[in-house]
């Protein structure tokens, strides 16, 4: 049996607000520098501390466009909202676990090793590379090889900033420092720091464009192709335009032209055409139904058939013709 609702419970149920109303879009930055607070998304939130805390992820290919590293997811964790904006820290990156299983096969060699680094302003980084060698190796190999690793991650960190750890993981560079530095002690198919993750965070950068100089930017590039659209439309319609109009010329120059034609065309003379119908009416009456040829008569034999006849023998030679074959 169903339960029975009290007006009381419906009246309350009527009051409830919808929280999706009191939603708002945060639109997400990624960090101040290297980055220089770049859009890489939006999210709905009710306030900003529903806003503080979130981490978005999203693919290397869709943050700046290489193909090569669709496989590298990065995560941005939200550390501070200004307006609208949700302001986030980079917090480390990972390669998809298909991508890893793919390079793992059978006859070939795998290295892989954990290492904690501390950057020059303060950042403690955790790194996770992974080597993968053509072909089997032994495990002193892969010792030295993880040794030599660590000593190359380790040294660049100590002298770069974090951001310059960001762009050394995005573009490849710490990557292909490790392969050259590993592939003396064996020949490797594939070199990668598979994961990386921020374990502490140190001193926020305090130089690069703020973010009303970032919003400034956005609204004249915003301006600029707004201004772009509207001349490309215009300059559309004024083609167009042109060529109805030159369409039109052509039609008025072939009837101009057809004009012309039928004037300059020599009209026939009527008293020349009303000779030429009345010689081809005598041609055609010049020969009777019995077949007899008038016209190779002379007159006096015309008249002297037409005094048979019993008809009159006035006239020229086509009224005698004419009067014969009535």
């Amino acid at each position: 049996m169903a339960k029975k609702v009290s007006a009381k419970a419906r009246a309350a149920a009527r009051k409830q607000r919808d929280k999706w109303k009191t939603k708002r879009w945060f639109t997400i930055r990624a960090p101040r520098h290297p980055h220089n607070f770049k859009q890489i998304g939006e999210t709905l939130g009710e306030s900003e501390d529903h806003i503080i805390g979130r981490v978005y992820e999203m693919t290397q290919q869709e943050f700046d466009g290489n193909f090569s590293k669709m496989q590298v997811v990065l995560r941005f964790r939200v550390s501070e909202c200004v307006g609208q904006d949700a302001l986030t820290t980079f917090i480390g990156h990972y390669h998809q676990a298909d991508h890893i299983r793919r390079q793992v096969r059978r006859y070939r060699g795998k290295v892989d090793d954990v290492v904690d680094v501390v950057t020059t302003d303060g950042y403690l980084v955790r790194m996770k590379p992974l080597i993968i060698t053509q072909q089997r190796v032994q495990t002193s190999v892969k010792q030295d090889m993880r040794t030599r690793t660590r000593d190359i991650i380790i040294a660049h960190a100590s002298k770069s900033t974090y951001a310059d750890v960001q762009n050394a993981l995005l573009d490849g560079s710490l990557e292909e420092a490790i392969e050259k530095g590993v592939k003396s002690i064996y020949p490797v198919r594939s070199v990668v720091v598979r994961k990386s993750q921020l374990l502490q965070e140190g001193a926020v950068a305090s130089f690069g464009p703020t973010l009303d100089e970032i919003h400034a930017d956005e609204q004249r590039a915003a301006a600029e192709m707004k201004a772009k659209k509207a001349a490309a439309l215009a300059a559309a319609m004024a083609e167009e335009e042109a060529e109805q109009a030159e369409a039109g010329e052509e039609e008025d120059d072939a009837e101009v032209e057809e004009a012309e034609e039928a004037v300059e065309a020599p009209a026939e003379p009527a008293a020349e055409v009303a000779a030429d119908e009345t010689v081809e009416a005598t041609a055609e009456a010049e020969t009777n139904e019995e077949g007899v040829d008038y016209s190779s008569m002379t007159v006096g034999e015309l008249k002297e058939l037409l005094k048979a006849a019993g008809k009159p023998v006035s006239g020229k030679k086509a009224d005698l013709i004419a009067r014969l074959n009535e």
